[in-house]
Order: structure tokens, then sequence, then C-alpha cells
């Protein structure tokens, strides 16, 4: 089973049915369509790790909170290029729509909150909570974002349908596509993207200064292993449609859990491709020593005492210790701003306090 990369955000729609978020989505679209009917809720980043005999894990949420440079003034009109081989002029970003959450955090952050007009549903930060929705997932209301009169449209590689973008397109408003991002790298890459096309180059130079520098940080105060480095698996679990995948080095995770200096056990055990269902003796050689797993996913299967009955989880040292390290879907493989966030929440829980 070849499923799609990084799983990542996942939430409910207003209206009760499930949908990936598109930075899930653009690399997990056979994993959409297998999960797309479960009703799973969006909070803020947060994490939580058990202890040995625990049955639950305690809270330690993150406000869903942006913290955004100073407004710059846009220098537009430019023209760059799209994820998708064309090549865009966008010559006002005074109404904006970000198509996925990932990248309305974004333009939040770069300071052109005010401009942004809508939302996708995962945009759930406080400076969005308010907009109208105009995407869920992969579905693109292409007559509600034209109801906005937008200057830019940002979306997705898999922003869709394609029928939808095209509509857009075809109404004559400049639709950018941003590459996903597969790990800490593409973090820098993703924002010089969207300042670029918004005409605040500074301001791109400068999130990304900021969100360089707390990474670093972050990194830095990472004990220094005095034996092995903590073995983890990412672990995507829908209990509700009864996916239980292991992640492999293609997952996502990867990236965020050697910076937090330990080792993906899915990767280390050659798993070349992205997530491969469950089994007792994948899991058996993986050998985790904590599992790392969305926790909207942790509550699909009833939390840490359902994940220990899922075929072989009990038998690992992380099984055993009831050890599982929690950060909520919607942030925690967005590789954007909050990214140093997520590390750090990664890094407490495997370790304990920061220095």
């Amino acid at each position: 089973m070849n499923t799609p990369r990084s799983p990542e955000p996942q939430s409910d729609d207003q209206d009760g049915a499930f949908v990936p978020t598109p930075a899930a989505s653009h690399r997990f679209p056979r994993l959409a369509v297998a999960v797309a009917a479960l009703a799973l809720a969006l909070t803020a980043c947060g994490g939580t790790a058990t202890t040995p005999g625990s049955s639950a894990p305690a809270a330690a949420a993150v406000p869903d909170r942006l913290e955004p440079l100073p407004a710059p003034q846009p220098a537009l009109p430019v023209t760059v290029p799209s994820a998708d081989g064309t090549q865009v002029t966008i010559a006002s970003a005074d109404r904006i729509v970000p198509l996925s959450g990932s990248l309305n955090e974004i333009v939040h952050t770069l300071g052109l909150g005010n401009q942004v007009v809508a939302r996708d549903i995962t945009a759930t930060f406080e400076q969005a909570a308010q907009l109208p929705v105009v995407t869920r997932g992969h579905d693109v209301s292409a007559e509600s974002v034209l109801s906005l009169r937008p200057t830019l449209v940002v979306a997705e590689t898999t922003s869709g349908p394609a029928e939808a973008v095209q509509q857009i397109r075809d109404a004559g408003i400049p639709l950018l596509v941003i590459a996903p991002a597969k790990g800490l790298d593409d973090v820098p890459k993703r924002i010089d993207a969207v300042a670029a096309a918004l005409g605040v180059k500074e301001a791109g130079t400068q999130l990304n200064q900021r969100t360089a520098d707390r990474i670093a940080t972050v990194r830095r105060d990472i004990p220094v292993a005095s034996g092995k480095k903590p073995r983890v698996a990412f672990l995507y679990l829908r209990g509700t449609a009864s996916v239980y995948l292991l992640g492999g080095s293609d997952s996502g995770a990867s990236s965020l859990l050697e910076a937090a200096g330990a080792v993906d056990t899915g990767k280390d055990s050659g798993l070349g491709k992205d997530f491969t269902p469950i089994t007792s003796e994948a899991l058996a050689a993986a050998a985790p020593d904590a599992i790392l797993v969305m926790s909207k996913g942790l509550e699909s299967v009833g939390g840490i005492d359902g994940l220990v009955k899922i075929p072989g989880v009990a038998q690992t040292p992380a099984g055993m210790d009831r050890r599982v390290v929690t950060v909520d879907d919607g942030v925690l493989l967005n590789y954007g701003p909050r990214t140093d966030q997520v590390l750090s929440s990664l890094v407490t829980q495997l370790y304990g306090r920061l220095r």
C-alpha cells in the first residue's frame, strides 16, 4: 500500500464531514480518500507525553495565535513562477485568498493578515477564525472564492478539484501554486515564495531569519545524548476508518525527528516509502522507544488504552512504557512559521523540559 505522504493536518468541516487539509492532501491523495468519512477536530499546536502506567495524556497546548510581523507595504506588480509551471503576474495584494491553512498562516505571519478575505477550514488560528470558509480540504468552492472578489488566490499543488481551480483562472484572477513542504529545509522556500508573490521580499527574509533563529535555539537546547538516541515511530491513526499506518522515510516526520535528536524508526528500518500498514513484524523491527501520533489520531483509537491494543504496539518498548508523544494535527507537518513550536514540543516530550 503506497499511501501518499504526510497526513498531517485534518479537521472537521462545519457540516460534520471529515476532510484532509491541502497540506496533507497534496502529499496523500489516496490517504485522503481512505479517511474522508472521519470527523476529527482541530485545535492548537500542542503536545503531550505519557509516563509509564498512564492511561491518558495531559494537555500541553501552545496558544493558537500567530506572531505577525509589522505590516509591510507590498511592492507590486510582480511576476513570479508558479509550482504548476506557469508564470503569474500579481498586481494587487488587497484581497488575498489562501486555499490552505498553512498558506494562510504564512500570509498572516508576513504581516498581511488584514488583506486576507477567506480561509480554508483548517486555518483555525485566532487571527483567521472569523474569516469565511471557502475551502474544505480538496473541495475548493470556486463560487465562494469569486464572490469575495480576490486579487490573488494562493493554492497548494493539489488544491482542487481541477475544474474549480480553472474556473478561478478563467475569471482572470491570478492564482499562484506553491510547492509542498517535505522537511525543515522547505520552510524558507515556502515563505520566500509567498513573500515574493505578495511583493514583500524583505518581510520574507525577516520571517525566515526569525524562524531559523527560533529553530536553532530549540536545537541548541536538545540534551546531548549520553547513550543511544531515542527511537521514535510515527504512526498515522484513524480508528473509525480502521486506518493504521507506520511512517517511512517519506512520511514527512523524519526531518522533525532527526532535528529533535531522535531516530525515525520507520526510515531506520528501511521503509523507503511514505506509509505502510502497521504489522506486528514491522513494529518489532522498528522497536521504538516512543510513538509519535497526531492528537486526533490518538483520540480516534480511544487514547493510549486503545493504541496499545493495536497488534504489535504493546510488545514494543514504547508500548510497554506507554510512552506516546502527540502534536496537534493542524501543525505537526506544516513546516511554516510555527515549526519551532512543533520542534520544541517534540523535544520537551522526548527529553523533559528544555535547558
